[in-house]
């Protein structure tokens, strides 16, 4: 009998948040259709920065050995193949290295830093749109807290001292519903913008040091031209 009990109340709790749904977006007013909007946005860019950056982060240590032992051997075109094989920044960075092998340590490292100056802002694509949609969440949530306020103002100067309760309620759940939103957007947000700045420090870290790595291997290991 308690688990009956306890199903009860589970099935009438998932009811009730189903029928809360349309009320909410009933009652939030015009800016909880913006917010809707801007959830939407934030939730596209963040799964697409987050596969984004899963397929860019490889183990830059296991690349750098398959490369290093490939041009042990001299073969160069080998070498460029595994890097236009492998997705993300540190192959390209290699491939740089590699086709620029020939201009010597100084001439390789203007290379890496140039071709590193134009992978640092494809990485940080897009990031800015989720920093925008939680500094401004916030305030669309006020924005139709402020509204709800003026509804509730309108009504009780029509009404005057008729105005009751149930009249003037249609303005409290505007206001307090947008706020409610503009702020359940905004943590998730700001949350989820730090973590893919953390995966972007990650990446861009394992950039230096392979950089550094491939310089020394393409500058201090003899290699025969490519044919």
């Amino acid at each position: 009998m308690q688990g009956n009990h306890t199903t009860l109340a589970v099935g009438g709790v998932l009811a009730y948040k189903r029928c809360m749904l349309p009320i909410l977006l009933k009652h939030g007013g015009p800016m909880m259709f913006l917010l809707l909007v801007a959830s939407a946005v934030a939730i596209y860019v963040f799964i697409e920065r987050f596969l984004h950056y899963h397929t860019a982060q490889i183990n830059a240590a296991e690349f750098l050995t398959g490369v290093r032992n490939v041009i042990r051997r001299k073969n160069i075109v080998e070498a460029l193949s595994i890097c236009d094989a492998t997705p993300g920044p540190v192959p390209r960075l290699v491939k740089t290295a590699i086709l620029n092998r020939e201009r010597g340590r100084e001439g390789v490292r203007e290379a890496l830093e140039e071709a590193g100056l134009m992978e640092v802002p494809r990485l940080e694509e897009k990031l800015n749109v989720l920093a925008t949609i939680a500094q401004i969440a916030p305030l669309m949530g006020l924005l139709g807290t402020v509204l709800g306020f003026i509804e509730i103002f309108r009504l009780m100067q029509k009404e005057g001292p008729y105005a009751d309760a149930l009249l003037l309620s249609g303005g409290v759940w505007e206001a307090l519903i947008c706020t409610a939103m503009g702020l359940a957007l905004a943590i998730p947000c700001y949350a989820g913008y730090n973590f893919l700045v953390s995966r972007v420090n990650q990446i861009v870290l394992e950039m230096e040091k392979a950089a550094t790595e491939i310089l020394n291997i393409m500058t201090e290991t003899p290699t025969a031209k490519s044919p």
